[in-house]
């Protein structure tokens, strides 16, 4: 035994030993800590619940009931509309603003922000009315702010309102085939609800002139309203500020809108999900030429949705938010003689109106002419009435007025000098030196900038991170030899890749134009110019399935254009897809390469017999897009035509199974006019 250790041993026997020894204490302690810190952190948040914004009341409570704003108000007339691009909540609001003129006091209303299960209550005010103001979008399908509205009046049989006084004003296009559907449903339905109609609904065709429509409708309207309520005009025919001007000296320049359509710096600090008041700023990764001549330029993009998390199908639409030239704006700043870049506000002088600004506030005036106003269409009459009193010159003064009134001489004028020679603000402002309205009022006016619509041309099932836009840039020369250019087509056509500022403010709108639940189902296209825009997604997806193995039917497509060799677009894809099979049958019409005209309706009634097997055997589903107002009605006719000449049928019988096609969602549109 090492003496050491034997040495060690035999001392240790004589002293009595310690409980715990310095390394016991130290994973003593330690335990102790763990146990403890682990104890503390796990009750730690329990004590701090997340309350904590319960404390704090929202700035603004919405009032859903407008039956309680208008008693705290002392409104009696209430004008709802159902907007899709801001026209029929402009009329609403011209007709708020009338009812003053004869000692009434009336409101706008959006139907998506009130509880309109309570129209039984309007009775409970006296000489009360209600006027919808209503648009037919699509294929006469509610407007998106009109959806809800409208299922209420379909699903509430029950409702009695035998105490409501009502009238509509629809806004609608004859070109299209449920032309006013929305407007004449509400006016029937209520009607059957017991509600009691006081003026005859009113029919605006866009086709033709919306503007006098509504202006003759209105005219007969108010002295009915007078009539049934036993009231008496104002007289007051001076013009009415709904509006107040605040100029901002002192402001943090972070406060101020500079184009965001909803949020403050929402460009700035992007949060999903996007939609019409909160749009995602896309970057263009593509902007080619799609023609290979020619005077026109047709284009190809594509928006870049990465991260946004937007979902996307075959035959959606994309809204964009274009803005308008800065030449255009500086010269209104110049001929107004304005400082463009004065912040400001305008504040609604009805301070329980829902509606605190007509556009983003505050912000400059370079900014609301820029992104929030539409300077670039004809006026609408009751902007011409209210500058007229700025005008230094009696003549100038006159015609306006007259253009605004509702006789003959004047629709005429109107129609000629603002609508026939296509006018705009700044053209009238250049034509009439005398008049110089101030800028405020005048941003009063103008109506808002509204977002366009494209048919996407991509499939999400191929480019879930991409929607590719096929549009043809306006421009034209007009009768007073000045050259008019279309805002969305040329803002797009400038926005260069990788460029500056080379994002789109945009969000998508769904769409009934889908392709049929069964891929075994064959479809029929007919699309001529960008009408083919979203066939080159049905295409893609058609081609997609068949890679998965998927049983596909035939997929025919009937394109047209001018030139084989000018306007062609998209012949690499679609010969390719021929190629490969995905299109089963590839027709184009080349309406200018020979001396008569070839149209797609031609090419149809050629191949009446395969088209006859497809739709009347073969289960096929047909989707019409482009002009709604000739093509639309051409190849309708010819399908009518096929039925008719194959399937024997008369001419009222082949009328009627294409709408029985329709309602079966077996003939789809997607046309504009």
């Amino acid at each position: 035994m090492d003496p050491e250790t034997s040495t060690h041993a035999d001392g240790a026997g004589d002293e009595e030993e310690p409980l715990f020894s310095n390394l016991d204490l130290f994973l003593f302690s330690l335990i102790v800590g763990l146990v403890v810190y682990w104890f503390m952190s796990r009750r730690k948040p329990e004590p701090i619940p997340e309350f904590k914004k319960l404390d704090t009341p929202a700035p603004t409570t919405r009032e859903t009931s407008f039956v309680e704003k208008m008693k705290k108000t002392g409104k009696n007339i209430i004008v709802f509309y159902g907007s899709q691009t801001g026209t029929a909540e402009e009329f609403a609001n011209r007709l708020a603003k009338d009812a003053q003129r004869y000692g009434m006091k009336g409101m706008a209303a959006d139907p998506e922000e009130y509880t309109m299960g309570e129209l039984s209550r309007l009775s409970e005010i006296e000489n009360s009315l209600a006027i919808f103001c209503m648009a037919t979008y699509g294929e006469g399908d509610p407007t998106d702010n009109a959806q809800d509205f409208y299922d209420w009046l379909q699903e509430n049989d029950d409702e009695d309102l035998s105490g409501l006084n009502f009238t509509v004003f629809a806004l609608g296009n004859k070109t299209y085939e449920h032309y006013n559907a929305m407007g004449k449903y509400v006016d029937k339905r209520l009607e059957e609800l017991g509600g009691k109609r006081i003026f005859d609904l009113g029919l605006g065709d866009d086709d033709g002139n919306l503007e006098e429509d509504f202006v003759s409708w209105r005219e007969q309207f108010w002295p009915a309203v007078c009539e049934h309520f036993g009231v008496e005009a104002s007289g007051d025919e001076s013009s009415i500020r709904q509006y107040e001007l605040k100029v901002h000296t002192d402001v943090n320049m972070n406060k101020v809108f500079t184009g965001e359509i909803g949020r403050l710096k929402s460009f700035e600090v992007q949060k999903p999900p996007y939609d019409s008041k909160n749009p995602f700023l896309a970057p263009v990764t593509v902007n080619r030429r799609l023609n290979k001549a020619g005077d026109r330029h047709l284009m190809h993009l594509e928006l870049d949705i990465t991260g946004s998390k937007i979902r996307y199908e075959s035959g959606d639409h994309v809204a964009v938010f274009p803005t308008n030239d800065s030449a255009l704006v500086n010269k209104l700043g110049e001929i107004l003689g304005v400082d463009l870049d004065v912040v400001i506000s305008l504040n609604n002088l009805d301070e329980e109106s829902n509606k605190k600004h007509p556009f983003p506030c505050p912000t400059t005036y370079r900014t609301a002419l820029t992104h929030y106003l539409d300077i670039t269409n004809p006026p609408r009459t009751n902007v011409l009435y209210e500058l007229a009193q700025y005008a230094s010159d009696p003549k100038d003064q006159e015609n306006m007025r007259k253009m605004a009134s509702s006789s003959p001489e004047g629709k005429s004028l109107y129609q000629s000098w603002v609508l026939d020679s296509c006018r705009n603000i700044l053209a009238i402002l250049e034509d009439m030196p005398s008049l110089k309205p101030p800028v405020d009022h005048l941003c009063e006016l103008l109506p808002r900038l509204q977002a366009r619509y494209y048919s996407i041309a991509s499939s999400s099932k191929v480019h879930p991170n991409s929607i590719h836009i096929c549009a043809v840039v306006v421009e034209y020369k007009t009768k007073t030899g000045r050259i008019n250019k279309g805002v969305a087509t040329n803002w797009l056509k400038n926005k260069l890749v990788n460029g500056h500022k080379s994002t789109v403010p945009m969000f998508i709108r769904k769409s009934q134009f889908r392709l049929p639940f069964k891929a075994s189902n064959p479809v029929v296209m007919v699309g001529p110019g960008t009408g083919i825009a979203p066939f080159m997604g049905f295409i893609q997806e058609r081609g997609w399935l068949k890679q998965q193995g998927k049983e596909v039917g035939e997929t025919v497509l009937y394109y047209g254009c001018r030139y084989k060799n000018e306007d062609y677009l998209y012949q690499e894809e679609l010969e390719e897809a021929e190629k490969d099979s995905v299109l089963t049958q590839l027709n184009v019409a080349f309406s200018r390469d020979q001396e008569h005209k070839v149209y797609v309706q031609h090419l149809l009634k050629k191949n009446k017999d395969h088209l006859w097997k497809l739709i009347h055997s073969d289960n096929a589903h047909i989707y019409i897009c482009g002009d709604a107002r000739n093509m639309a009605k051409d190849v309708q006719a010819a399908f009518c035509d096929i039925a008719e000449e194959v399937g024997g049928m008369t001419h009222t019988q082949a009328t009627d199974y294409v709408k029985k096609l329709m309602t079966k969602g077996r003939y789809s549109q997607d046309v504009w006019s």
